[in-house]
């Protein structure tokens, strides 16, 4: 069995991005939307040389944006986080892309709308449903994957924080592949603390805990 893989998203500044990269994490994300604290707004060669996968973070974006981007930043993954459709992902998995789909999780889940995805991603990103898309540092009520866990593949998102440990150890779900971590790690918008992720990866990713 192998373990939960870590998506550290929100990066933007060189230097930070080499330093998170240095603790292993399978991915890093990259958000390109304008509206968003964590935009990145930089060259594609402030990226350094990582080990991570790339993921770029678009929401409603066209496709011939994405895959510019997908381009110059040298992403594997792409990571739709507003109102695409199906055939969206479809595209651009065909182009030889993984695509992670996210929904904003409530007290009012329609899974049959998520189900229609299923066939065209690698996996989905379960986030809290706020007016913002993402990084809002809330958390939804992890009683709600019972409903969803059996839809897909998938990774928790959503004000994970350094005292989830023992709460995300918990969680038995044979379709939970990953966690993705953000705001609550950061020391300002786009910049993490790299001592606190260095302290949570290091309790969260044991021998005693394994992703089904």
């Amino acid at each position: 069995m192998k373990k939960l893989k870590v998506k550290i998203c929100g990066m933007r500044e060189p230097h930070n991005i080499k330093e998170v990269s240095m603790l292993n994490p399978d991915y890093l994300g990259f958000i390109f939307y304008s509206k968003s604290p964590r935009y990145m707004d930089k060259n594609p060669d402030a990226i350094p040389e990582i080990n991570a996968k790339r993921v770029g973070v678009f929401v409603n974006a066209d496709i011939e944006t994405i895959i510019k981007k997908a381009r110059e930043f040298k992403l594997s993954t792409i990571q739709l986080h507003g109102e695409e459709s199906p055939q969206i992902c479809s595209t651009i998995t065909e182009l030889g892309y993984e695509v992670f789909k996210a929904f904003k999780i409530d007290d009012n889940i329609n899974t049959k709308i998520i189900e229609e995805y299923k066939d065209t991603c690698s996996a989905f990103l379960f986030d809290t449903n706020t007016k913002q898309y993402g990084g809002s540092g809330k958390k939804f009520d992890w009683k709600k994957l019972d409903e969803l866990a059996g839809v897909g593949k998938f990774f928790l998102s959503g004000g994970i924080n350094h005292d989830d440990v023992d709460s995300i150890k918990k969680l038995n779900y044979d379709n939970l592949i990953g966690i993705d971590l953000n705001s609550k790690f950061e020391v300002e918008p786009g910049v993490k603390n790299v001592d606190m992720l260095k302290t949570f990866l290091s309790k969260i990713l044991t021998e005693s805990f394994r992703a089904n």
